[in-house]
């Protein structure tokens, strides 16, 4: 016949098989399902700011924009005045 003492200690070895083949693994588990998409997020935040960062150099002829607009402008009257010409010439 077994002891209290030695139950109890019976016990105490099932609860910690059952902490180690079970709750570790399934603890570990739902870690990395957290982990693996934060560090996909932090590979795409990475990615953004890159891209980000090469975007701002594309965009310094923005405010060159009004100037263009307005050259075409110009270029659009004399076009139309060389083509009545031409045809006052023909």
């Amino acid at each position: 016949m077994v002891s209290e003492g030695g139950n109890c200690m019976i016990w105490w070895w099932i609860g910690n098989l059952l902490l180690l083949l079970v709750v570790i693994p399934t603890v570990i588990l739902l870690l990395n399902r957290v982990i693996r998409p934060a560090f996909e997020i932090k590979a795409y935040a990475r990615d953004v700011l890159d891209n980000g960062v090469k975007l701002t150099g594309t965009l310094d002829a923005v405010p060159r924009l009004g100037k263009t607009r307005e050259l075409t402008a110009v270029a659009r009257q004399n076009a139309g005045r060389y083509a009545g010409a031409l045809e006052r010439l023909l």
